[in-house]
């Protein structure tokens, strides 16, 4: 099943594909918020944190990467 849809020529993303991708931005901003939080409010305190939220991170940026790449969006 493709989840792109063919209208005149263009293609739409489906819903479902919409809202997952949607669902993996979130997860990257909260993980990207988080960050910024222990930056702006904690660092001294929590900076050891900044290592794992860091590869946190990036192991959402590659999820919602990966997605789009496999579902050609």
């Amino acid at each position: 099943m493709n989840p792109l849809k063919s209208t005149g020529g263009f293609l739409i993303m489906g819903e479902e594909e919409k809202r997952e991708l949607a669902r993996l931005k979130r997860l990257a901003s909260e993980v990207a918020a988080k960050i910024h939080d222990v930056v702006e409010e904690t660092l001294w305190s929590d900076y050891k944190l900044l290592d794992p939220l860091s590869r946190e991170l990036i192991e959402a940026c590659e999820k919602y990467y990966a997605y789009k790449r496999e579902h050609s969006l």
